[in-house]
């Protein structure tokens, strides 16, 4: 069975992502940088639970959650998340979900994400984005639901 929506999470000490030279998103100070895969399959149910998830995680200083301090986050969608690149030399992408099912759910976990309280900022689903973090620990976990 494959897993559902999948979030590589990163503890910053600020975070941006830029399109065409143009910043679309911002965080400044501690906080966390999100990149979501979504997968085949994957329901609006998953992006609530992932938006609780990373709303309540206790990864910031001190054993913290956003929710305790009020820390953003800076959720970005990435289909390459489900890259696979196991056999040959090239990655596939099969277990990606197509745009038209993953924009709405990338969309349902920072809409979550806002009805808990938290800031967030984005980048822009497709784009071809930059970004820049400053990786605080430095910390990244994996998040699926």
């Amino acid at each position: 069975m494959m897993a559902g929506m999948r979030a590589v999470v990163q503890r910053v000490d600020g975070a941006r992502v830029e399109v065409a030279g143009a910043t679309v998103g911002e965080i400044v100070g501690e906080g966390l940088c999100v990149l979501v895969g979504v997968t085949h399959g994957d329901t609006a149910q998953q992006a609530a639970q992932l938006a609780r998830k990373l709303w309540s995680v206790r990864i910031l200083q001190g054993e913290k959650s956003c929710s305790d301090t009020g820390a953003p986050l800076l959720v970005i969608s990435q289909f390459t998340l489900y890259g696979d690149a196991r056999k040959g030399r090239r990655p596939t992408w099969n277990a990606a979900a197509p745009g038209p099912v993953a924009e709405p759910l990338v969309d349902e976990v920072v809409a979550q994400l806002r009805a808990l309280g938290a800031r967030v900022e984005t980048g822009r689903f497709g784009a071809e984005m930059k970004v820049s973090l400053t990786n605080d620990g430095p910390f990244t976990v994996l998040v699926e639901v």
